[in-house]
């Protein structure tokens, strides 16, 4: 590229006339170098590192800090530095490794971000070099809000920064791994990155931190940190920063610290805890809990208050509980089962907020800097001294932050007081007013009796609480069995207290236990009884070996049966005629017990096995099935009755096990027979439905009425008409008599000219029959035309009007 623009640069000198008419262009920009000013000052920085001074520091300006790292901070209104930056910045800028123990609020984030900064600007960090500094956050809340600090005073370095945690996308965070210089996670994505992304690299580690350190070497996160510990280079820098510092040798040699530096500016303090900090705890029973919390809530409408409970279910009950109650004050929940953005979004917004209320568990309790919290509410004992100072610490934070913090107790659980002020943790006991408690309990009773979600949410905070107050090491404190179970029941709502099977299952295997232990003891003392007899009966023998079979038996009965004495030489009265010698009955007891023993012994747990043999030998006949008729007769099964010959041979026999090859061959024997019983059965049922059928027609033609037509199906019923023959005339319908005469013929009559008609007679009469002179109208005002069939009548006629013609010929017929 140089030998290129030197070329052009030549042609234009030649040419005067092309370089007055084209303008000059760059072929390239020149790469910005580290300048020499930089390298200076970066040796002049590296020089006064041996000549800090913890007590000559005011503000930040008197630290050997480069001028982007001052401007990142004089941007964030960061001045002066607290006592624990003054010390631990000094040597960690000297590349000590350093244990640092400060109180909650005192700024341990800036203590451990300037100098992982100055390494790497000192280094001349790039890019290209991977991840030289590693920050390890035991929450996902705090690896956060650390990961926002850096952006603030980092802002004018070139460094990048990623945020790696749990609920984020992984396969984002894969793709840009080799890109991140700094490098704040928490252990469980951290370790996964290291298992799975090919793209990371941190051969070249220059410091690892430690936030919160004793919670990251603790039980919870011990193999975890074991795995990334083994995976981090040997050579480096590595800071531990907590409000309660580990000391443990094991905990160091894990870390390989080299001659670590132990930095706690305030270790001989009057007190752990910030001074601008009110404490104190009140005692009340398990039930007035909730009733408490919501009268305070009710009279602090106006304050933030931070509340922490012991599970994640009871602080998603109380939540929602609440919620519904209204108690006039913006509510939010924050807890391990949410997802990660609902958490950022409630962190961001109690942050935000003045006038709210956090239900929290303690999750919430380590390293966050919530501002301008007014009241931190502990409704359960914490585990230990250290969970209290990080709950009460998120209240009260920085120089001039003032808080309060209220620890609510059980009247067992004072104790835990003693151990606190043996902490140096003042702590006052307060009283509450009675009268200014208002417990909603008829709400929430009501609230649960409709919402069938909040009872099942109930049941499970009262079980979780239950469970983690089981689990708690520290059992001078923390007793189930003095808990009123039912009472807290009923403040949460719950009418009928749920079953705990955990604490039914621990006391079902203590009970065994001391049976076990019990009985143990028992059989070692008989045991030890007849080795005392025994040898006594020895001794005996010894001297007398003539009659050891007549000493033996002596010995049996003794032990076999208690004496009566039915003459006493001392009483004589009749009422104490029999008598039993207690020293027998002791003996006969002794006996009886060694004989339950001895039976216990002897007695072995029946299995499936043994159950078996025993049916087998009584020759019952195991998973029979008998069918009874109404009569109460016995109906056989054909399908367990064997027919083959085979068969029969095969079922008579006594062998045991079975011959499969045999077996074989009866089943196919037998399959003939079901084929034939299958093809009988499916006969049967053929005819039974074809006998059916013709029930069902029979029934179908004997219901046709006198018309030939069905009943309802095929058209409508004319069965109930009058006899037409008494309403027409003969075919000579112009004498009077006739039609007298034919109105009143026998029914014998009718039914002989009945035979002499064809079957359309019988139904239809002919057309130019007329109808009867009634009430005094002659025949010849009655038009022929106008006569009509009874079939045409009764086809263009509706259902209606056949009922209305039927109903005129019936008055007609009463007047006749």
């Amino acid at each position: 590229m140089l030998e290129k623009r030197n070329f052009t640069m030549k042609q234009e000198e030649k040419d005067p006339k092309a370089q007055r008419g084209r303008k000059k262009v760059l072929l390239y920009k020149p790469r910005k170098k580290k300048s020499f000013e930089e390298d200076a000052a970066i040796k002049y920085l590296q020089g006064q590192y041996e000549k800090i001074n913890p007590d000559d520091i005011r503000t930040f300006k008197d630290f050997p800090l480069s001028q982007k790292t001052l401007n990142g901070l004089k941007a964030n209104n960061y001045v002066t530095p607290t006592e624990i930056q003054k010390q631990a910045i000094g040597y960690a800028l000297q590349g000590k490794d350093i244990l640092g123990a400060a109180k909650t609020g005192s700024g341990k984030t800036l203590a451990f971000l300037i100098p992982i900064l100055e390494n790497l600007f000192c280094k001349k960090w790039t890019r290209l070099d991977g991840v030289g500094a590693l920050v390890i956050s035991p929450t996902r809340e705090l690896a956060y809000q650390i990961y926002e600090t850096l952006r603030k005073i980092g802002h004018f370095h070139d460094f990048s920064a990623g945020l790696i945690i749990g609920g984020q996308n992984l396969k984002f965070e894969r793709k840009r791994m080799d890109q991140i210089n700094i490098l704040i996670c928490t252990p469980g994505r951290l370790l996964q990155h290291m298992d799975e992304n090919p793209l990371f690299d941190c051969s070249h580690l220059q410091i690892v931190v430690l936030d919160e350190a004793d919670r990251c070497l603790d039980m919870g996160f011990e193999t975890t940190m074991n795995a990334i510990i083994e995976n981090l280079p040997p050579q480096r820098q590595t800071l531990l920063f907590s409000a309660t510092q580990t000391k443990s040798v094991k905990d160091l040699a894990r870390l390989s610290l080299s001659f670590p530096t132990y930095v706690a500016p305030h270790e001989q303090a009057a007190t752990v805890t910030p001074e601008a900090l009110q404490q104190s705890y009140i005692t009340c029973e398990i039930d007035e809990k909730i009733g408490i919390l919501w009268s305070f809530i009710r009279n602090h409408l106006k304050q933030k208050v931070l509340v922490f409970m012991a599970t994640c279910k009871q602080v998603k009950y109380t939540y929602d509980l609440f919620c519904k109650l209204r108690p006039g004050v913006s509510l939010l929940a924050l807890y391990g089962t949410l997802h990660q953005e609902k958490r950022e979004k409630i962190y961001n917004e109690f942050c935000r907020k003045s006038n709210v209320v956090l239900f929290a568990t303690d999750l919430a309790s380590r390293g966050l800097d919530f501002p301008r919290v007014n009241w931190v509410i502990q409704m359960d004992c914490p585990e230990d001294v250290e969970t209290y100072i990080h709950r009460a610490g998120r209240t009260a934070r920085g120089v001039l932050g003032k808080g309060e913090g209220l620890l609510m107790l059980l009247p067992h659980e004072e104790k835990f007081v003693e151990s606190l002020k043996n902490s140096k943790i003042p702590i006052n006991k307060i009283a509450i007013d009675p009268s200014k408690v208002v417990a909603p309990q008829l709400k929430i009773e009501a609230l649960l009796s409709d919402n069938t979600e909040l009872k099942q949410t109930a049941q499970r905070a009262f079980v979780c609480y239950l469970k983690s107050i089981f689990l708690m090491k520290n059992k001078d404190i923390f007793k189930v069995q003095l808990l009123d179970t039912d009472a807290y029941a009923r403040s949460l709502g719950l009418i009928v207290p749920p079953r705990i099977r955990f604490l039914e299952k621990y006391h079902r295997q203590n009970q065994y236990k001391i049976d076990q232990e019990s009985q143990g003891s028992n059989i070692i003392d008989k045991l030890k009884a007849r080795d005392d007899d025994g040898a006594e009966t020895d001794q005996s023998i010894e001297e007398n070996p003539e009659g050891k079979k007549q000493q033996k038996k002596e010995i049996i009965k003794k032990k076999a049966l208690p004496k009566f004495d039915f003459h006493n030489n001392i009483d004589s009265d009749e009422d104490d005629f029999l008598q039993v010698k207690t020293k027998n009955i002791q003996v006969a007891e002794e006996v009886s017990t060694a004989e339950e023993t001895i039976s216990r012994k002897k007695s072995k747990p029946l299995t499936k096995t043994a159950v078996a043999k025993k049916i087998l030998k009584k020759k019952l006949k195991v998973n029979t099935k008998v069918t009874f008729n109404e009569e109460g007769q016995i109906i056989e099964d054909e399908k367990r009755n064997v027919r083959s010959d085979i068969a029969k041979q095969f079922a008579n026999e006594d062998i045991g096990g079975i011959d499969i090859e045999k077996a074989k061959e009866v089943l196919q024997e037998e399959d003939k027979f079901d084929k034939i019983r299958f093809r009988q059965r499916i006969k049967a049922k053929h005819k039974e439905e074809k006998r059916k059928l013709k029930n069902k027609k029979k029934d179908e033609e004997g219901e046709k009425d006198d018309f030939g037509s069905q009943s309802e199906s095929d058209g409508p019923d004319l069965s109930w008409l009058p006899d037409p023959d008494k309403i027409y005339s003969n075919e000579d319908g112009n004498n009077d008599k006739s039609s007298d005469a034919g109105s009143s013929r026998n029914e014998d009559d009718t039914d002989l000219d009945q035979g002499s008609y064809s079957e359309e007679e019988k139904y239809h009469r002919p057309q130019k029959r007329k109808l009867v002179e009634s009430k005094g109208i002659p025949q010849e005002s009655i038009a022929p035309r106008k006569v009509k069939k009874i079939q045409d009548i009764s086809a263009s006629l509706s259902v209606s009007e056949v009922e209305a013609l039927a109903m005129h010929l019936l008055k007609s017929k009463k007047t006749l």
